[in-house]
């Protein structure tokens, strides 16, 4: 596998994603090192028992928001998967100059650190909620993005690229934990039947970044194949028998997401299982990655369209892997 012997450095380690992705290449790779940096020394230290302190996991405690401690992590490394963020919305509402020193300018350090300790490839993880964003949150996430795609401008030895998805399946605030713990107390809590999303399982979300970090030119957005489901029908996955409440849609949320916008479609290729969305000012001489086809006039990736639905007892297998 292309990632032996190499050392890799992933933010936000100790989330969701971190975990998933340590798992992944520490089974299926020999890495020389996939340095763990997060800033929760107790998650840390749950995630070394966890993996039986490896030795090839080397937990490092830092903040994104310190780029002096980013360079001192990023020396001598090859890859950065840049994971963490604020995520939450109303968190991210609620106090927005947190969530632009994470989410924005924690991003500029990670692509400065990076340039300055002559990394070969960074990745950065995206969501659907920066298209079209109507929250803070899918904002910051807008301009991190850009950060990432335009970083190439300053370095000819380092590149970056983004992965941009659908609602990870079972990570943490998402509604699945949310509705399996209302299951127990007899009420699901529903904001809007109709209401509908792109689901990604942890292990599909990571098996993707792994394939598009050996995959990329660096420049390119890249976007997965993935299947949507209405609320309503992870419901019926989860708890066909118990009671829903329906409590309307929050500040901030959307009835769907789009992943590629129309304006997008028209810079963008479909190839077998996702779509790269190529960058509209490629100053660096970009160099696109070979084959794909043009999408057609009009064309959005939206979880209203006409993209694969995803069925009940599709939805039950995908959440067993959510235990």
């Amino acid at each position: 596998m292309y990632l032996d012997d190499k050392v890799i450095l992933l933010t936000g380690a100790t989330g969701s994603f971190g975990h998933t992705f340590c798992k992944a290449v520490l089974a299926n790779a020999n890495p020389h090192a996939i340095r763990a940096l997060s800033r929760d020394e107790d998650m840390q230290w749950e995630m070394r028992q966890e993996f039986k302190d490896d030795n090839r996991l080397r937990f490092q405690i830092g903040d994104i928001r310190d780029v002096d401690r980013l360079r001192r992590a990023m020396a001598g490394v090859d890859y950065v998967v840049h994971a963490a963020a604020m995520k939450q919305v109303p968190t991210c509402e609620y106090d927005p100059r947190e969530a632009y020193l994470t989410n924005i300018q924690g991003t500029q350090n990670v692509i400065d650190a990076a340039i300055d300790c002559r990394v070969r490839r960074g990745i950065f993880l995206s969501t659907d909620k920066s298209v079209h964003a109507s929250n803070l949150y899918g904002a910051t996430k807008l301009v991190a993005e850009k950060l990432f795609v335009q970083g190439n401008v300053y370095s000819p030895e380092t590149r970056f690229a983004c992965v941009r998805y659908g609602n990870v399946m079972g990570s943490r605030g998402s509604v699945i934990p949310l509705f399996l713990r209302q299951r127990t107390q007899g009420c699901l809590t529903i904001t809007d039947e109709r209401m509908c999303r792109f689901w990604i399982t942890k292990e599909e979300g990571v098996h993707f970044v792994i394939d598009c970090l050996e995959r990329m030119h660096g420049g390119e957005i890249f976007v997965p194949k993935i299947g949507r489901a209405t609320v309503a029908a992870l419901a019926d996955a989860i708890a066909p028998d118990t009671p829903r409440k329906i409590t309307g849609i929050r500040p901030g949320e959307k009835l769907s997401e789009v992943l590629i916008t129309e304006e997008e479609a028209r810079h963008s290729r479909e190839f077998d299982s996702f779509y790269v969305i190529d960058p509209e000012l490629p100053y660096w001489g970009y160099k696109p990655i070979e084959g794909g086809k043009p999408l057609p006039d009009g064309f959005q990736y939206a979880s209203d369209r006409d993209s694969e639905m995803l069925s009940v007892e599709e939805l039950k297998n995908k959440l067993k892997t959510c235990s």
